[in-house]
C-alpha cells in the first residue's frame, strides 16, 4: 500500500473533488434560476419573484464562497460560514421589508407566474437538494450550504401555496403571510449557521495556527 493511502490523502482528494464538483452544479443551477426569476417578476411584476430571485443569486454567491474554500482548512471553512450566514440575514432583512412594504401597499400578485415559475424553482432546489445530501455531515462548509437548499424548498413550497390560497380568496394576505414565514426561516438559518461557525473558530483559535490551518480530516 503507498504512501498516499495511508495518510489518508487520496480519500482526502477524492472527497474535496465530489464536493467541488457537487458545488458547480448547484452553482450554475442556482444562477440560471436567478436570471428566470429575475425576468419573470419584472414581466409579470411580481415582488414574491423578485424576493426569490434575489434568494437564488444569493445561494449562487453561497455556492461560490464555498466552492472557494472547500479545499482549505476548517477555519476558512468557519470563515466562509459566517458569510454566509450574513447572507442570508441579509436576505431575512430584505424579505422583512417587502412584508413591511405589502402592509402598506396591498398588491394582489399575478398566480400564474407565482405557480409556474414557483414550480420551476421548487424542482431546480430539488435537484440540488439531492445533490447536498450526500455532503451535509461532511463539514460545516457543506452543512450550511445544505442549510440553504433546505431553506429554498421551504420558501418554494410556500410560494406555491401562497400562490394557491391568493387564487382561492382573491386577497393579497397570503402572499404577505408567506412572506413572513420565509423571513423567519432566513433569519433563524443565519443565526444557527453563525453560532456553529463561531464555535468552529473558537476551538481552531484554541490551537497553534499550523493545526487550526490544516485540513480537519488530515488531523484526525
Amino acid at each position: 500500500m503507498d504512501d498516499c493511502c495511508i495518510n489518508k490523502t487520496c480519500a482526502i482528494d477524492g472527497l474535496r473533488e465530489r464536493q467541488s464538483a457537487t458545488l458547480r452544479i448547484v452553482l450554475l443551477v442556482n444562477a440560471a434560476m436567478f436570471l428566470v426569476e429575475l425576468v419573470s417578476g419584472l414581466l409579470a411584476g411580481s415582488v414574491a419573484l423578485l424576493a426569490d430571485s434575489l434568494d437564488m443569486l444569493g445561494d449562487a454567491l453561497v455556492y461560490g464562497f464555498s466552492l472557494y474554500v472547500v479545499s482549505r482548512g476548517p477555519v476558512w471553512k468557519a470563515r466562509a460560514a459566517v458569510a454566509k450566514a450574513a447572507v442570508m440575514g441579509l436576505f431575512g432583512v430584505f424579505v422583512f421589508g417587502q412584508v413591511v412594504y405589502k402592509l402598506l401597499y396591498p398588491q394582489l400578485p399575478t398566480v400564474e407566474a407565482m405557480g409556474a415559475i414557483g414550480a420551476l424553482a421548487f424542482a431546480a432546489n430539488g435537484a440540488c437538494f439531492a445533490l447536498l445530501w450526500r455532503h451535509r455531515a461532511e463539514d460545516i462548509n457543506m452543512r450550511s450550504v445544505w442549510l440553504c437548499s433546505r431553506n429554498d424548498l421551504i420558501a418554494n413550497v410556500s410560494v406555491l401555496f401562497a400562490a394557491l390560497a391568493v387564487w382561492m380568496t382573491f386577497s393579497p394576505w397570503p402572499d404577505i403571510a408567506v412572506g413572513a414565514l420565509i423571513c423567519a426561516v432566513f433569519l433563524r438559518s443565519a443565526f444557527l449557521v453563525a453560532r456553529e461557525a463561531r464555535a468552529e473558530l473558537g476551538l481552531n483559535h484554541a490551537q497553534p495556527p499550523a493545526a487550526a490551518d490544516a485540513p480537519q480530516a488530515a488531523r484526525r
